[in-house]
């Protein structure tokens, strides 16, 4: 295995179910290393219609401290210093698999598919695609459509300053 595994292994099992590891890399920085561990919330059991929550930045720190340890009580690391960075994944990241669309349901998306851009919100995912909302224009109302996964060529989250809330978290 390499270290990249066995430390997304090790921190796996240290981290518990409450934590998944989305990936760990280590890069050369001189004659330092990188260690950079992206984590994530688990995903819920139920379908693929609500957003699943960020972890938050105190749970990230508390995630930190834990890895740390972690890794302060291997030598997987070895002896040449290391920084430790601790992330979550962000917008840029590419749309690849149906748990990485269920992550970002309520998220607005554009899709490429061989018929071309289709740009919406994410309203649910299923176990075949993922169903989203396209807005409302001059010419079209807003549509929902069905696409399924296999026709999807590339997915990628669009950046939103004024996103809208949900009504059902709203405070009257």
């Amino acid at each position: 295995m390499s270290l990249e595994q066995d430390l997304r292994t090790l921190l796996s099992e240290s981290l518990g179910a409450g934590v998944d590891v989305d990936s760990v890399v280590v890069t050369p920085a001189g004659r330092r290393r990188v260690a950079r561990v992206v984590v994530e919330r688990p995903l819920p059991e139920e379908t693929g219609d609500s957003p699943v929550e960020p972890l938050t930045l105190d749970e990230i720190g508390e995630i930190t401290r834990q890895v740390s340890e972690t890794l302060d009580e291997t030598d997987l690391m070895g002896a040449q210093p290391y920084t430790l960075e601790v992330t979550t994944p962000g917008t840029d990241r590419p749309l690849t698999t149906p748990a990485h669309f269920r992550r970002n349901v309520s998220r607005l998306v554009t899709l490429t598919t061989a018929d071309g851009e289709v740009t919406g919100r994410i309203v649910s995912v299923s176990g075949d695609g993922v169903s989203i909302e396209t807005p409302a224009t001059k010419k079209a109302p807003a549509q929902r459509r069905e696409i399924p996964f296999a026709d999807i060529t590339k997915g990628a989250v669009q950046v939103e300053f004024n996103r809208p809330t949900d009504p059902t978290t709203q405070e009257s």
